[in-house]
């Protein structure tokens, strides 16, 4: 017995060894970073990778896998070897997912390990300019003279687009007709054309069409008003004060990912959301950079768990 304990004792030393090795040398080669949804999304995750690129010494590669609400590129990403050279960026879907489908191929919480928060953005009210409203009460108001006639763009159920848009509802008491599309930049597009009405946008893809005068804005989503728009009201301040919903993003990996890898991963993070160049683009665009510690970033996905879990049951809303 004590010789069969001294070989395992050896076998679990080497083993240490091995994968210390290997995060010494970690990365050794392109490391992919799965995009699993489209719209401002995809600006966060192409300025995150670039910034990791440049700490790591290897390329951080985008690879959209966009559909089925996020599910599409988790399910690959939970699938992939766990060795660091897969990420996946998460963002409320992530999180809201788990209420919404019945069964996935993957689970949220225990299939994935988090690495960072990176960012915190807002969503803003836009519609297009053929609604003949300007602000909140009287877009609350025409919904409830037209139940069901009003339609909203979704980026698909379970983002955040969704999710404020049915929160919206169940606080003003309004029955807007969603219509989903496969992203985020479908959806933008959607009320651009006119093809529908209402759209809670992430300001980063918004703002530019505010400016311009293709879109307008009613409210924002935060809690506070935003200081680079101060002159739109929050929808908090507009008659339901306890609304608030706001997207962000982050990044996790493989669940069973060498700890080693992770920290080296989490550094290289937290690196690019420190460069000047890369924080204030992100702040033009309207995302506000976190980077937080990893367990303060599964803290906070858990909390969001249960804040949309509640939504969902009391809607009873499925994506299936």
């Amino acid at each position: 017995m004590k010789k069969h304990r001294a070989v395992y004792c050896a076998i679990a030393a080497l083993a240490l060894a091995d994968s210390a090795a290997f995060a010494q040398n970690f990365p050794s080669k392109p490391v992919r970073y799965i995009m699993p949804t489209t719209g401002a999304s995809e600006l966060v995750g192409r300025l995150a990778a670039q910034g990791m690129s440049e700490t790591l010494g290897q390329q951080v590669f985008v690879d959209v896998r966009s559909g089925a609400g996020g599910n599409l590129g988790a399910e690959i990403a939970a699938k992939a070897p766990a060795d660091g050279y897969t990420l996946l960026q998460v963002t409320q879907a992530h999180t809201v997912n788990v209420s919404l489908f019945k069964s996935l191929a993957y689970d949220v919480v225990r299939d994935f390990v988090p690495i960072t928060k990176l960012d915190i953005s807002p969503l803003i009210v836009v519609v297009h300019p053929s609604l003949p409203v300007k602000t909140i009460a009287e877009l609350v108001k025409i919904a409830k003279s037209k139940p069901g006639a009003i339609n909203y763009g979704s980026a698909g159920v379970g983002t955040s687009t969704y999710l404020a848009a049915e929160l919206f509802k169940i606080m003003a008491g309004v029955n807007l007709l969603e219509v989903p599309y496969r992203g985020g930049a479908p959806a933008q597009t959607a009320v651009l054309a006119g093809e529908v009405s209402v759209y809670f946008a992430p300001i980063a893809t918004a703002l530019p069409f505010v400016k311009d005068r293709r879109l307008r804005a009613l409210a924002v989503g935060t809690a506070k008003r935003l200081p680079m728009l101060p002159e739109y009201p929050t929808i908090a301040e507009s008659g339901y004060p306890d609304f608030e919903a706001s997207n962000w993003h982050g990044i996790v990996a493989p669940v069973k990912t060498p700890k080693e890898i992770i920290a080296a991963l989490h550094a290289a993070a937290l690196a690019a959301l420190k460069k000047p160049e890369l924080a204030k683009r992100m702040l033009d665009l309207g995302f506000t950079p976190v980077g937080d510690q990893a367990d303060e970033f599964a803290a906070f996905m858990r909390a969001d768990i249960e804040k949309w879990q509640k939504i969902v049951r009391q809607k009873g809303l499925t994506a299936e």
